[in-house]
């Protein structure tokens, strides 16, 4: 039914419940018989109230509001506009006759306007609402959480047309004050513990958790709960929303792996940060690259004055630039496509644009590509660094923030131990430069490119199976705003040589994480997804570290960064290493590794 036409019905309605109240409250009052003089005055009255009240409701927008949606505030506006309309039409009624309306009359007019018209409009949303409850279709949702931010939720699936076939079950709450309660007419069934028995007891298909301001460790805990049930899980983003009233079904979200980690967000010392990145001349390397990428994003909340973007693809760098033109445009960016392996052209670019602070991103990552190209490894991750580190020495960069990897610690890997001697190399470098040279090390990043994430959820929408290497295979992780975000950190706390150790939370089990992302699809691992064992790849292991033996862990200010102190570099003996392992470039694999062997004396021990 069209807008136009439902208005019209509201006020044919009203029309006649204007005069239907007029006309009963007369008979009250005349006890069925009304005499011809007060009947002229009964016609004046419902003439002038059709007009007069029909106007004040008009002006108050009853007939442009969505009554399948009323609430409390609809209540309040409709009562002041039939009382102020019913006002009028009684002071006019007496300026026109010349006699007054009896008080009585008017009293029990207002009340029957208020009953009739409230009510008609109520029922209008009532049978909305069952008619939702009727559908042949209907899905049963649970909402976890019955504050305000569970019942706006609850009442926009019970009214929305867009959202006919759900019905809501109702509520599971941990507040022991309201078990047993009613919120928004549906009833608050239980507690978290009560959710997979509740699920089988009213076959609930989705349940969605509407607790924007509780802490991840408790959201981590309900989704686990709830990932056990078999229902599919959505989950209300963050407070920020429900602060700022973009709260709605649409912003409703399917749950990811990210949310079962259960960490808080990051607390950041924003005055340090900007202290060495606020207007100054910044460079990231590996720019396009996803934790390039997500430097660029957060470093230009911080207004550097140029924010370089140097990266060797040209697709990357075009998308991260648009997007931070769109998203920032006050920023200057500056774009440079080049290669670190490029002496060279690093020099260019260093002695062009003078950056005051490097973070160093650009570097080849997975493990079994460089277990088969290892030259490339040790082109791009040793020299390449040594190239960028070497221009910011050389051009008085104020700091170097290189980003590292747990796999650098007790490699078993080309890739691990090539950002082992990247490494070695700037703490090398910081004791004769002035440049502040450190290194971040960390974990798996959910989501990047080439991560385990992305290629399960393509098994999943294939239908499967999903190949995971080993049952008992472990890793860090930690989304990549967080790690991001303690990176920038970490370079506020830099005096030179450090690196720095972020804090990844507990290792995760790879089998598990599979798991869950199969359930979190709606789906049951075994039964309607496979899961393959496909055997460890070359150079990987069971599990990663975040310090090597020689290494003591010290605190920062910041309680998810530590510091590892390492022996220290012999960096003449470092520099002959490096001209022995120029020279096997380009030759047999077994060649490399022995140079690399002989410069990371735990390379082939942990392998």
């Amino acid at each position: 039914m069209s807008n136009k036409n439902r208005m019209l019905i509201i006020l044919i309605v009203d029309i006649c419940i204007v005069w239907l109240a007029i006309s009963t409250s007369y008979l009250f009052r005349f006890d069925g018989s009304i005499s011809p003089f007060f009947e002229k005055q009964m016609l004046l009255f419902a003439f002038l109230t059709t007009f007069i009240g029909g106007s004040s409701l008009a002006y108050f927008r009853m007939y442009r509001r969505m009554w399948q949606y009323a609430s409390i505030g609809e209540i309040i506006e409709l009562f002041k506009a039939v009382f102020i309309g019913l006002l009028l039409s009684y002071a006019a009624t007496y300026l026109i006759a010349g006699n007054r309306v009896p008080i009585s009359v008017a009293t029990r007019t207002l009340e029957l306007m208020l009953l009739f018209m409230g009510g008609s409009r109520f029922l209008w949303r009532l049978i909305r609402v069952n008619r939702t409850k009727k559908t042949g279709l209907s899905n049963h949702v649970l909402v976890v959480g019955a504050g305000d931010c569970g019942a706006l939720i609850a009442k926009e699936i019970m009214t929305s047309v867009s959202f006919l076939g759900n019905r809501i079950i109702g509520f599971v709450d941990d507040d022991p004050h309201k078990r047993n309660m009613h919120v928004v007419g549906l009833p608050v069934l239980g507690t978290r513990t009560d959710i997979k028995e509740l699920v089988e007891k009213h076959q609930i298909h989705d349940i969605i958790i509407a607790m924007p301001s509780a802490k991840r460790m408790q959201i981590s805990d309900i989704i686990n709960i709830c990932k056990l049930s078999g229902a599919k899980v959505k989950i209300i983003p963050s407070i920020n929303d429900f602060i700022k009233g973009k709260l709605a079904v649409r912003s409703l979200r399917n749950v990811e792996v990210e949310d079962l980690l259960g960490r808080d967000t990051v607390m950041t010392d924003l005055e340090g940060i900007a202290n060495y990145v606020s207007g100054k001349v910044v460079l990231v390397t590996g720019a396009g690259g996803s934790i390039g990428s997500e430097l660029c994003r957060q470093i230009s909340s911080f207004d550097p004055s140029v924010l370089m973007l140097l990266g060797h693809g040209e697709n990357s760098i075009y998308t991260i630039e648009m997007e931070l033109r769109t998203k920032f445009p006050h920023v200057h960016l500056e774009t440079v496509i080049a290669d670190i392996q490029d002496r060279s052209r690093m020099d260019d670019v260093f002695r062009k644009y003078r950056p005051q602070v490097v973070f160093h991103a650009a570097a080849h990552k997975h493990v079994p590509l460089m277990e088969r190209n290892p030259s490339e490894a040790v082109k791009n991750n040793v020299f390449g660094t040594r190239n960028v580190a070497d221009c910011a020495d050389k051009y008085k960069a104020e700091r170097f923030v290189m980003i590292s990897s747990d796999k650098a610690v007790n490699p078993s890997s080309i890739m691990g131990a090539t950002k082992r001697i990247a490494e070695m190399y700037i703490q090398s470098i910081n004791t004769i430069s002035e440049t502040q040279f450190v290194a971040v090390r960390f974990g798996n990043v959910l989501g990047s490119r080439g991560s385990v994430i992305p290629r399960f959820k393509e098994q999943i929408a294939a239908g499967g199976p999903v190949t995971v290497t080993h049952p008992d295979m472990v890793r860090y992780f930690m989304t990549i705003p967080e790690a991001v975000q303690l990176v920038i950190q970490a370079g506020a706390f830099a005096k030179g040589g450090e690196i720095f150790v972020l804090d990844m939370g507990n290792p995760v089990r790879i089998l598990d994480l599979a798991q869950d992302l199969i359930r979190l699809s709606g789906y049951e691992p075994y039964v309607d997804i496979e899961i393959n064992f496909s055997g460890m790849r070359e150079g990987e292991k069971l599990f990663e570290e975040l310090l090597t033996d020689e290494e003591a862990v010290t605190s920062t200010q910041h309680e998810r960064i530590y510091i590892g102190k390492p022996t220290q570099i012999n960096r003449a003996e470092l520099e002959l290493q490096f001209k022995k392992i120029e020279k096997v470039i380009g030759e047999d694999q077994r060649s490399i590794k022995e140079v690399i062997e002989h410069l990371v004396p735990f390379y082939f021990n942990a392998s």
